[in-house]
């Protein structure tokens, strides 16, 4: 796990802070990603006894990881927040003073970005994913309004899973914070009812966890049959450092074929060794079946390599099972006697 160093909370007056570019980002997503992010992250979670909420494990990842991986396309991502290892590396500051409330802790990280679209999230959001923040893009730049949040089931507006137009939330805090002196310990609803906003009713995305109820909630939603397998493959890439959209239609149809048509250890065994493959690089046959890349083949890698290796194993698994298949026909010719069969000592 990796983590940024901390940054300060604030720049010198009249300065803006430099720029510092997360590492190990691919430079062609940043610039087609066209939004930062700014994450609120260092509440007191009072209503948890003050437990850690961000690093609460839900399905295996800590709350702050599985918010971090809904907007991992943004060119920049912010924590508010004291530092931590993250699954990603982000930027990190704090409100000054620390504790002082959402508004100061979105004026702090919004210092440090510079895209004109900005999604600002909270750090408990065990059921947001990537295409939630696409959705919510999308409709920013398909209106004219400041913003664009989630409400949930009961129709509240969740400011903290929301879209919004940088300049819009400038002018307004800057606003605040003239008829205020600062932002510190003034609530949401400051900025929200100064703000154009357009409304997307979401009540899984826009589920947060406030209470040890909630997070025993979606625990338990998590492990539900039609979710779980989803829930484990993204834990276990977050676990391995995995980026990488495979079909696990196939795969597990592979594992089948190998348990049914060769033994049920051949499943896990098999998987592994085409994962180990597309690791490597797989040749995918040319036009005429040719296997090797001088013979009309072609190597390749990432998701059609998995696809490449798995359609390979699976065609091995089937004539194995074609072999065994032809079982009601005696193994050996009918007039073999035992020492002369291919098997005997």
């Amino acid at each position: 796990m990796t983590s940024n160093e901390p940054r300060d909370a604030a720049a010198p007056a009249g300065q803006e802070p430099a720029r510092q570019e997360p590492a190990g980002q691919d430079p062609a997503r940043q610039d087609a990603a066209g939004y930062d992010a700014v994450v609120l992250a260092g509440g007191a979670a009072r209503r948890l006894g003050g437990a850690d909420k961000p690093g609460l494990p839900v399905g295996g990842r800590a709350l702050l990881d599985r918010v971090l991986a809904a907007c991992a396309t943004a060119h920049t991502t912010v924590v508010v927040a004291d530092a931590r290892p993250t699954a990603r590396p982000v930027l990190w500051t704090r409100e000054d003073p620390p504790g002082a409330g959402p508004l100061a802790a979105l004026g702090a990280g919004l210092r440090h970005i510079t895209a004109e679209d900005v999604v600002v999230l909270s750090a408990d959001l065990p059921f947001l994913r990537a295409a939630t923040v696409e959705r919510l893009l999308a409709a920013l730049r398909a209106d004219h309004a400041d913003g664009v949040l989630l409400t949930d089931a009961d129709g509240r507006d969740q400011p903290l899973v929301a879209a919004y137009r940088r300049k819009a939330l400038d002018r307004e805090l800057a606003a605040l914070t003239r008829a205020h002196g600062g932002l510190s310990g003034l609530p949401l609803r400051r900025l929200t009812a100064a703000l154009d906003l357009t409304r997307i009713t979401d009540p899984v995305a826009s589920f947060d966890c406030d209470t040890w109820e909630d997070i025993a909630t979606a625990r338990a939603r998590i492990r539900e049959h039609e979710h779980v397998l989803d829930e484990w493959i993204s834990a276990v890439k977050t676990e391995l450092g995995i980026d990488l959209d495979v079909d696990t239609g196939v795969l597990l149809d592979l594992a089948r074929d190998a348990a049914h048509g060769v033994a049920r250890p051949a499943a896990p065994l098999t998987t592994f060794l085409v994962g180990y493959a597309a690791a490597r690089g797989v040749y995918e046959r040319g036009a005429e079946g040719a296997s090797e890349e001088g013979d009309g083949g072609r190597r390749v890698s990432g998701p059609d390599a998995v696809a490449e290796a798995a359609r390979k194993a699976a065609a091995l698994a089937l004539r194995w099972a074609e072999e065994d298949a032809a079982a009601g026909e005696p193994d050996v010719a009918p007039d073999a006697t035992p020492d002369t069969r291919p098997d005997a000592e």
